[in-house]
């Protein structure tokens, strides 16, 4: 157990017709905010994508920046003081677990926060040890931290952030790319940390049944600016749930509406065939092994299993962007058009038109400064004409709700509609075969829905999909084939006589 000696005091938020717009946009990320939460209050977050729940809870920790980053009115204050000054009192998890992971071992990633605040030295690696345990990150000490699956690097985030026992505690998603097994996990963690300490709750989540259990308040932030909807879990989902419903929000109850048309396998020809494949991301240690399969035309393919498994790293075996380690994976006439049968050969320019890869972290592969300029990379790479690379890009941002952002830097969207940038950058280049790395991620129950129905389209029209997901729904909604993965004991190849 994580223990009460040592703990903050729960910590109070006072919000007083604020707002903040970053430097490079015209339009107010979040605006005439007011709100109060007391001390030891839990809150759900909840909005549509883009109404500024993510930047409410950057600016809550103190880390929006100064101003030539950003123009901010009004007034937000943790216990009396701006966020920046009292920076130890909050604990907050980001969207990409990616970006808050500095050193190159478990245990001192977890030990970093601790020594930033002045925590004992005796005391640290018994919170260290107790943290990532809460979180169900059962590693030594010393394992690399380049070696963690997308979901690991969540549960580690977090951990960092419960060792330090912080009087606020800010999560932005922090369940999203988990197993459905490590988001009770985690959900279950948290309640135990606030169960001892006390800790005031701030937590960004689109599947709001996730965290009923734990939060005695809902706040709904308005996409326009304001606030949409504040009170207890039972009224605010009862007396409001049909708005909240149609502006996005995921209720309870209320599953969005999709009618995909199922495609027809007998009819999809083979466009990549794997044979006892084995894959790694350290050279030598598979992560899977002897995995045979074929991915299909106008076929979904699903990848999913518990986090560690592999799926990220089979993802980027197939997209072509990583060797296998052993077996074959080949392409089919129809996908290769005159390239070489091993896709992990081809060159950039090669893979454009026929294989398209959406990154579990939407910024590994933004490049440009707006959003358009972003979705030009790839047809200018083409050659293609100018008018039809405009139509083209017209087309993706008006059908993943972007056209309003196409001038903004990528990097200041939301998490949702960076999710949706990196996937319409795939798009804009028409290819055969999609992989996407949990496509759903960050989005609202509309744009979920808008999403799902556009990739069933594509799937139609000819494209075929693998995807990685731990979204059930997603699965259910659209996958014809559904390849589960298990962690498997690292071994060498050696080890395994290959």
């Amino acid at each position: 157990m994580l223990g009460r000696p040592g703990a903050a005091s729960p910590a109070a938020v006072s919000i007083r017709d604020w707002g903040w717009r970053h430097a490079v946009r015209t339009a107010w990320a979040v605006r005439h905010l007011d709100l109060s939460i007391a001390p030891g209050e839990r809150v759900l977050l909840l909005g549509p994508s883009g109404a500024g729940k993510s930047t409410l809870i950057h600016a809550l920790a103190g880390v929006l920046g100064g101003d030539d980053e950003g123009e901010q009115e009004g007034e937000l204050l943790v216990d009396g003081d701006p966020p920046a000054r009292v920076r130890g009192r909050s604990g907050l998890v980001l969207q990409d677990p990616d970006s808050q992971v500095i050193l190159a071992r478990v245990g001192d990633e977890v030990a970093f926060g601790c020594e930033n605040i002045g925590v004992p030295r005796a005391e640290i690696w018994h919170r260290v040890r107790a943290a990532l345990h809460a979180v169900g990150l059962d590693l030594p000490l010393g394992h690399p931290t380049s070696r963690l699956s997308g979901g690991q690097k969540q549960r580690l985030a977090l951990a960092g952030v419960l060792a330090m026992r912080p009087g606020l505690l800010l999560l932005d998603e922090p369940t999203a790319n988990l197993d459905p097994a490590g988001v009770a996990e985690v959900r279950d963690a948290v309640g135990r940390v606030l169960d001892q300490t006390g800790a005031t709750l701030v937590v960004i989540e689109h599947r709001v049944s996730v965290w009923l259990p734990l939060i005695d308040r809902v706040i709904v932030l308005a996409p326009g600016g304001g606030i949409l909807a504040d009170g207890s879990p039972e009224a605010v989902l009862a007396d409001r749930g049909s708005e909240l419903a149609e502006a996005g929000v995921w209720v309870p109850g209320r599953a969005p509406q999709v009618a995909p048309a199922r495609s027809i396998r007998a009819s999809g020809r083979t466009l990549l065939h794997a044979s006892e494949l084995s894959v790694s991301r350290q050279q030598g240690v598979p992560v899977q092994t002897g995995l045979t399969f074929s991915v299909r035309e106008r076929e979904t393919m699903a990848i999913t299993g518990p986090n560690g498994a592999g799926k990220s790293t089979l993802a980027l075996a197939i997209a072509g962007l990583l060797r296998p380690e052993a077996g074959s994976l080949r392409a089919a006439d129809i996908l290769r058009q005159g390239a070489a049968p091993e896709p992990w050969s081809w060159r950039s320019r090669e893979l454009l038109t026929r294989i398209g890869t959406v990154f579990q972290d939407p910024e590994h592969q933004f490049l440009a400064s707006t959003v358009r300029a972003e979705l030009e990379v790839g047809p200018r790479a083409l050659g293609l004409p100018p008018a039809e690379t405009r139509a083209r890009i017209d087309d993706v941002l008006a059908r993943l709700r972007l056209t309003a952002l196409a001038r903004a830097n990528p990097f200041t969207l939301s998490g949702g509609e960076k999710r949706r940038l990196s996937v319409a950058t795939a798009l804009v280049t028409r290819p055969r075969l999609l992989v996407l790395d949990e496509p759903t991620f960050g989005q609202d129950a509309r744009t979920w829905a808008e999403l799902v129905t556009l990739l069933s389209e594509l799937r139609e029209a000819g494209t075929s999909i693998v995807a990685v997901s731990h979204d059930r729904e997603f699965v259910d909604a659209l996958a014809d084939d559904v390849m589960e993965l298990h962690p498997v004991r690292p071994v060498t190849l050696a080890e395994a006589g290959t």
